[in-house]
């Protein structure tokens, strides 16, 4: 990070949270002073440390930034802080497919119970921008049988892992349930078969918004795994660890530099395995 002024950083700040707000506060600047009058010290680090440090990078699109960000609020059932980000998503061009489709990630990594939580504070905010009391019928899942489930597995498994499983369907499901009994049938089917699938999101994002589920769960050995993965499915090194960098403002500098940690010794592996 290169060092700017005080009034660089700032003016980075409003810019932000003119993108924030999709232009819709007129002079970003009484944002500011807003923020600074009712929160003190915190409304100043939040406006100029928040936005004007770590939103204001370019190494991840805002989109992205969005989507880790309703991940981790989802994850840790922060409400309020999801409704408003739900919102701030869509003004950074996050699809609402996209945003109902990270929550299929917070049912697997997180549990079901989070999950429904976020989805009911999602809708209320779509809601709130469409003004109406209910959102028209959604789509169900693909009604799919054991096998078909396993097919899909198999290839979302195969970019995964770059091609190290098992070329064989059924020794890389046998594999997985020797290692990890009816647990793993139950990963192998539903989380590989039939969400990390799904074509709303690419796996370049789902692997995006796994590795930041897993980040603030503190899930290092799932990071393991989950971050060399990332780099199979398109994200670039500097991409992961700007995971992180967004992990210091929404799940603390102890969950980011574990991740950072977990990163680092996921990437040694790599490098010395080449």
């Amino acid at each position: 990070m290169k060092s700017r002024s005080y009034e660089e950083r700032h003016n980075d700040a409003l810019e932000v949270f003119d993108g924030f707000m999709a232009g819709s506060v007129g002079d970003p600047e009484r944002g500011a002073r807003a923020m600074r009058r009712q929160h003190g010290a915190l409304g100043s680090f939040a406006f100029d440390v928040v936005m004007g440090d770590v939103w204001a990078r370019p190494q991840l699109s805002r989109r992205d930034r969005s989507l880790i960000v309703i991940s981790v609020l989802a994850t840790i059932g922060n409400t309020e802080e999801l409704s408003v980000h739900t919102m701030v998503g869509l003004n950074h061009g996050a699809q609402r497919s996209e945003i109902e489709e990270v929550l299929l990630h917070v049912a697997a990594y997180a549990g079901f119970p989070m999950a429904m939580q976020a989805t009911r504070v999602i809708e209320e905010r779509f809601r709130i921008i469409d003004g109406v009391e209910r959102l028209p019928e959604r789509q169900p899942s693909a009604l799919l049988d054991d096998q078909e489930r396993r097919l899909r597995a198999h290839d979302v498994r195969k970019t995964l892992t770059d091609g190290r499983c098992s070329e064989n369907l059924d020794d890389d499901y046998k594999n997985f349930i020797d290692h990890l009994g009816e647990v793993g049938a139950i990963a192998y089917n539903w989380a590989f078969g039939d969400v990390w699938s799904r074509d709303e999101l690419s796996r370049r994002d789902r692997s995006l918004v796994v590795v930041s589920i897993l980040t603030v769960l503190s899930r290092i050995d799932e990071l393991a795994f989950h971050i060399p993965a990332a780099l199979n499915h398109g994200l670039s090194r500097e991409e992961v660890e700007e995971i992180m960098v967004q992990m210091t403002i929404y799940g603390g500098i102890p969950k980011a530099v574990e991740g950072v940690l977990a990163m680092k010794k996921a990437y040694s592996k790599i490098d010395a395995r080449s």
